[in-house]
């Protein structure tokens, strides 16, 4: 009998599939359940633009997910980056108009 991975699964099919044996599959808890292993087991590029991208949809969909005090601290990151972003973009325009005139 030839010996197999041990981080191949027994069965053939997909490596989440261990974690879930004996799980109802159409329980939401099961889904949910199975929808964040495959966040956590999702190899994605860390270092292009796609890898950032991804890792932005990320936050944001863990950011609608949350309640209470983590979306309040989701949204005020969001405000504060988007107003260090404001700032930054009407300084280099003062910066380039400033040139020109």
């Amino acid at each position: 009998m030839p010996s197999r991975d041990p981080a191949e699964p027994a069965h053939g099919g997909d490596p989440l599939d261990d974690e879930l044996i004996g799980l109802d599959p159409d329980d939401p808890e099961t889904q949910a359940f199975a929808a964040h292993l495959d966040r956590m087991h999702r190899d994605r590029p860390s270092f292009t633009v796609e890898g950032y991208l991804d890792g932005v949809s990320d936050f944001a969909d863990s950011a609608n997910r949350a309640q209470g005090g983590r979306r309040l601290g989701a949204v005020v990151l969001v405000v504060l980056l988007l107003v260090v972003a404001g700032y930054l973009i009407v300084d280099a325009l003062g910066f380039v108009l400033s040139t020109w005139l």
